[in-house]
């Protein structure tokens, strides 16, 4: 993949391997403790994280972003529900060190999350994202995300009733049909 530059690095996208399993598990828990992204008070423990990272890396859908060799972000997509009927339906997470939000990190993570599940013959990418995490929603919709709808107050965290906004990308192009169908 290209990489885009930093104040001068390189940041690169590549795979995520299981060497990486501690500095997105570091990456997570930084959300969890610091922000309503995402909506768990209950930090990974080392074990968690490694399995949580090699349950997307079996499926081989979790990104990284390095800068200068250190990891700078990571991006993933999973089933958005478990059953089989939502088989050709993903939903996205991206995460970036606090210390990089602004810098482009989010948005070439993003780009070739995108990019790898529709080669994987997705049909739609959800964001499940907190509704007032602006930020998140406008990234998803420089990538042509549509708002879906909002759900209110179904989540709690920090003391606060959350709300929940989805938004869909269509994954396949005009005339592509991979992976959808009635099947």
């Amino acid at each position: 993949m290209d990489p885009i530059y930093e104040n001068g690095a390189a940041v690169v996208i590549r795979p995520a391997r299981p060497g990486d399993a501690e500095a997105v598990r570091a990456i997570r828990n930084d959300a969890i403790e610091h922000s309503t992204a995402l909506w768990t008070s209950t930090p990974q423990t080392p074990a968690e994280g490694a399995a949580w990272l090699a349950s997307h890396l079996t499926r081989g859908s979790a990104l990284v972003a390095e800068v200068a060799g250190e990891v700078a972000g990571f991006a993933v997509y999973g089933p958005w529900r478990e059953l089989d009927g939502y088989r050709h339906t993903v939903e996205d997470s991206v995460y970036v060190r606090a210390e990089r939000h602004g810098l482009g990190v989010g948005s070439a993570l993003l780009g070739a999350l995108i990019t790898a599940a529709r080669e994987a013959g997705h049909h739609v990418m959800i964001a499940g994202i907190e509704a007032e995490n602006t930020a998140s929603v406008r990234l998803h919709g420089r990538f042509g995300f549509e708002h879906a709808g909002t759900v209110r107050e179904v989540g709690v965290k920090f003391g606060r009733r959350l709300d929940l906004t989805l938004m869909r990308l269509p994954l396949e192009r005009d005339g592509d049909t991979r992976g959808g169908g009635t099947a």
